[in-house]
């Protein structure tokens, strides 16, 4: 997911992804425990997805503000 798209998002769709991918997340580390993990760089897409959707919430967070 790149950074424009999740500013295309709206807020509550933004948590609802936000949400699918700390359960995809929680799934993955589990497979990675196991070692039924296949698809190792799906972890750090899921990171990366999470941490640019937190950006973009917290920047509209903020934007309000000014």
């Amino acid at each position: 997911m790149k950074a424009g798209e999740v500013r295309d998002l709206t807020s509550d769709e933004l948590k609802d992804k936000l949400l699918q991918l700390k359960k995809e997340q929680f799934n993955l580390r589990f497979q990675k425990a196991s070692g039924q993990l296949e698809k190792t760089d799906r972890v750090r897409e899921v990171r990366k997805d999470i941490a640019r959707i937190k950006t973009v919430l917290g920047q509209r967070a903020v934007a309000p503000a000014n």
